[in-house]
């Protein structure tokens, strides 16, 4: 129950809730149970035992359940006595209806308050899981598929909604409904009552016996719900290549497996769900028994203090315990599946924060003078990835990083934002360590433009002024020409407002990279990374590509990677990595005649 009272905190404060739940639910229950007390004049109407007044006047006010009973018994037996059994009869009658109403109007309004408690919760969960997914470290996401985390966000909130949450009204309500009862019943036969309790520890170690079971097969289902939305998501961005490569059955086949496994797994938690029903309503209904067998005894031999009408109407309510206890019982088992996704959900939102700000960290609002790589070296996990760079940016400059794949260009440009954190050495800024710097701040300093263009589905205009709320017009046409998007925006149906569809796929390669340019163009960064922004285009995209890199270049610092060394002959200072340590530097000049790796790697591309 540690998840369940969990996941309940996310609904504070709860004194929106709770006390305006409690004050609405306990009159419904009572007058609920009102309607069932109200059988036995029904049943002395019908039988004509009505007995005699026990006074000629009303009793006394005095805020009790026992002045409610007698002020009803009073006027019962006065009409009975008065005007006959019919007027007896309809007084009882209209007293029902009004308590039904009752009843159900509080039922109604405790609903409401219990149904914004539920959607608040929901609200706050999915905010939360959501806000932890976009703050976690990009390291995070290279261990994990992004179909496991969509099914925490949509199925696994989902699943809590549908039986954890919704199982709130069982857990408020039914336990007082019981209460109530119990009260009511203890009041009738002390006795009675006391005899059936021996029954409900039986019951409920069945019921916890069905339900621990049912947890660990609710929670190997929803993994493997994971991993059905994992391989679906995959197929869909890689169908291009399923079908070019012919490998369609093969996938068919891949996906039949798992969800061949979701289908067994499925199968086992229904069926140990649907046991709960049966037994408990079974051992409801023996108690029953029994306890009309025994109690019927003692009304039969005159050992009761109850009349037969009193013990009818005793079963009666000792019945309408039954339905709130086997809802309980159902409830348990149901929430199983929703709490095996409140622990997956639990566990994405425990994963601690590896790149958070230092207690003393600062906002820097401009940058002056240089950046510097001092000493630095980092790796994955246990696999060295940099070693030992020294390297400094003078403010305005271009430097470039070319080398072999795999030779630590895009980690070096990574560390600068905070992508991900040193192993040793330090990366400053205008001489302040990047770790006493805010993250927010850092990165405010900066403009990214990668190889994969990341648009997102939405218009030209609100792609180019992500996040800025109030850019005008006339900055994002600006933005847009100095990236050489202009021209072909216009071209299209809409204009600026023209939406591109899911990560731009409405539009080509290089009009998503002069965009994605333009976008970085508004920000008006001092510092501008270039991660092999025109590596994927064709010749005349390139070109136009680069003329928007220029443009954006321009007064700029910039850190450029880059595998076509065409693009780079303007630098400054070009870096050349291999295996994670610099092997040669200087501008372009110097490196051809240096006849090392840069001047080989020139010749590789054709320009010797």
């Amino acid at each position: 129950m540690k998840t369940w009272f969990r996941l309940l905190s996310f609904a504070r404060p709860y004194s929106g809730f709770v006390f305006p739940y409690i004050l609405l639910i306990i009159p419904a229950v009572i007058f609920g149970a009102i309607n069932f007390t109200l059988v036995i004049p029904l049943l002395n109407v019908l039988f004509n035992t009505f007995g005699e007044a026990s006074s000629a006047q009303p009793p006394s006010f005095h805020f009790s359940i026992e002045y409610i009973k007698n002020l009803f018994d009073y006027w019962f037996l006065h009409i009975a006595q008065s005007k006959g059994k019919y007027q007896a009869l309809i007084f009882v009658c209209v007293v029902i209806g009004i308590s039904v109403f009752l009843a159900n109007f509080f039922r109604y309004f405790a609903q409401r308050v219990l149904t914004r408690m539920r959607v608040w919760l929901v609200y706050r969960l999915r905010n939360a899981v959501f806000q932890k997914i976009t703050s976690l470290h990009l390291g995070f996401f290279h261990n994990r598929q992004k179909g496991d985390l969509m099914s925490v966000l949509s199925n696994d909130t989902q699943e809590i909604e549908n039986s954890v949450v919704s199982t709130m009204q069982v857990f408020f309500r039914e336990p007082l409904v019981i209460i109530v009862y119990f009260i009511i019943l203890f009041m009738m036969s002390v006795k009675l009552t006391l005899f059936t309790l021996v029954f409900f520890p039986v019951s409920g170690f069945i019921i916890a016996t069905i339900s621990k079971r049912l947890k660990r097969t609710a929670d190997h289902g929803q993994q493997v719900l994971g991993k059905i939305l994992s391989q679906t998501e995959e197929a869909i961005s890689g169908i291009r290549i399923i079908k070019g490569f012919v490998v369609k059955r093969f996938i068919n086949r891949k996906f039949e497996g798992v969800n061949e496994e979701y289908r067994k797994a499925a199968k086992s938690f229904i069926n140990r769900r649907e046991l709960a029903s049966p037994v408990s309503e079974f051992l409801g209904v023996i108690v029953i028994i029994v306890l009309i067998v025994y109690g019927g005894s003692l009304v039969i031999s005159n050992e009761s203090e109850l009349t037969a009408s009193e013990f009818i109407t005793y079963i009666i309510l000792y019945s309408q315990i039954l339905p709130p206890a086997k809802n309980i019982s159902n409830s348990v088992t149901t929430m199983q599946r929703g709490l095996a996704a409140g622990d997956r959900l639990f566990q994405l939102l425990d994963i601690p924060a590896e790149i958070k700000d230092e207690p003393d960290a600062e906002n820097v609002n401009s940058f002056e003078k240089a950046i510097e790589y001092k000493n630095v070296s980092f790796h994955y996990s246990d696999k060295p990835v940099l070693r030992n760079i020294n390297l400094k940016i003078e403010k305005g400059k271009t430097v470039a990083l070319v080398g072999q794949s795999g030779s630590g260009k895009s980690t070096l440009a990574d560390l600068l934002p905070r992508f991900y954190d040193l192993a040793d050495g330090e990366i400053l800024i205008d001489g302040k360590d990047v770790r006493k710097i805010r993250k927010e701040s850092l990165r405010r300093l900066m403009g990214i433009v990668t190889q994969e263009a990341i648009l997102f589905n939405d218009t030209i205009f609100n792609n180019i002024a992500f996040g800025l709320e109030n850019a005008s017009e006339e900055a994002v046409i600006n933005a847009a020409k100095i990236a050489n998007a202009h021209e072909f925006i216009m071209q299209t149906e809409k204009g600026y407002q023209t939406n591109i569809g899911d990560r731009g796929m409405k539009l080509s390669g290089g009009q998503r990279q002069r965009v994605s340019i333009a976008r970085a163009v508004l920000r008006n960064p001092p510092i501008m990374i270039l991660d092999e922004a025109t590596s994927a285009l064709d010749t005349e995209s390139e070109r136009l590509v680069q003329d928007a890199i220029f443009n954006l270049m321009k007064n700029r610092t910039s850190l450029v990677i880059a595998h076509r060394l065409s693009t780079i002959q303007h630098a400054d200072e070009i870096i050349v990595l291999h295996q994670g340590q610099i092997v040669e530097r200087g501008n372009h000049q110097e490196l051809i005649a240096l006849n090392g790796m840069y001047h080989r790697l020139y010749e590789m591309q054709g320009f010797a």
